[in-house]
């Protein structure tokens, strides 16, 4: 029965999100494009773009890139592409060639 429990609001995952084995995303959580949460963390708030993140509570580890790379990312938007200009940008994507990308 749902009403057992406190719903605390929808779980919102990004774009381009890793999530690890047997990790727990928490109620009313969301997980910022590009974000990497590790093998058995438990997410219980938010994490911000572009950060990986771990343990019980997840806790934030480090950033995947400067801030500077991550608001080009987040402009970017590659994910919402066509499929076409993905696949013909698919080895800059791969390669994190972002003046490529522009």
């Amino acid at each position: 029965m749902a009403s057992a429990w406190d719903n605390k609001g929808d779980i919102v995952i990004g774009n381009d999100v890793w999530i690890g084995y047997e990790a727990v995303v928490l109620a009313g959580v969301s997980i910022g494009d590009g974000a990497v949460i590790g093998a058995r963390a438990v997410v219980a708030k938010d994490m911000p773009p572009y950060t990986i993140v771990g343990g019980v509570p997840a806790r934030t580890i480090r950033r995947r890139f400067s801030q500077e790379v991550i608001s080009v990312l987040l402009a970017l938007k590659w994910w919402d592409w066509p499929t076409e200009k993905i696949r013909q940008n698919i080895a800059a994507i791969q390669a994190g060639e972002l003046e490529c990308l522009k």
